[in-house]
């Protein structure tokens, strides 16, 4: 048990400091997010099992609060209604969850974050496709070899690391550190 527990911290410090690498990437994502909330835009965020918590994560803190208390910023989490969600797979099929939301609700200018481990599923790739034709910006926060939406987002950072949980453990610092960025932008009120 001691080894599993010494592994598995290794694994997850090695997968977090392979960011160091990707620093450019990741302070392009946050300019990325801060300029479309500056502008008056909305961040979307969505994302599959345990990278859909992550999403919930991330749109939770922009409109609530992450450390300050600042002014709420638009943000909506493409998994956060179950009623929905069920409605639109069984009308259309599990594919057309992210990209019929986007439809909806995305507009040109904002920007939608995707937290994959594998970039892999057509709902991703269809949201991607769709987001390109019509000017929304598209974030692809993965692992692995990226997936299927590899190289087709306006910024993609693939985490060093082949373990679905030494990935998801990257993107909550990830996550956090585009959260610190917006908090800079968007100060507390004194």
């Amino acid at each position: 048990m001691d080894q599993l527990i010494a592994d598995s911290i290794q694994k997850s410090a090695d997968a977090i400091n392979s960011l160091q690498k990707q620093r450019p990437t990741i302070q392009a994502i946050c300019e990325e997010i801060v300029t479309a909330l500056q502008n008056g835009n909305k961040i979307l965020t969505a994302g599959h099992g345990g990278s859909a918590a992550e999403a919930l994560h991330m749109s939770e803190e922009l409109v609530g609060r992450f450390m300050g208390d600042r002014i709420p910023l638009p943000s909506i989490c493409l998994v956060s209604d179950g009623p929905l969600l069920t409605c639109i797979a069984n009308d259309y099929g599990f594919d057309a969850l992210f990209p019929r939301q986007l439809q909806a609700h995305g507009k040109e200018g904002d920007v939608l974050v995707m937290f994959t481990t594998s970039g892999n599923g057509k709902n991703f790739a269809d949201s991607v496709a769709y987001a390109n034709k019509n000017s929304i910006k598209t974030i692809a926060i993965s692992g692995k070899t990226g997936g299927d939406i590899k190289d087709k987002t306006t910024h993609e950072l693939i985490v060093a690391s082949k373990e679905t949980a030494r990935i998801q453990e990257a993107h909550t610092l990830i996550m956090h550190m585009i959260l610190e960025a917006v908090e800079r932008a968007f100060p507390p009120a004194e």
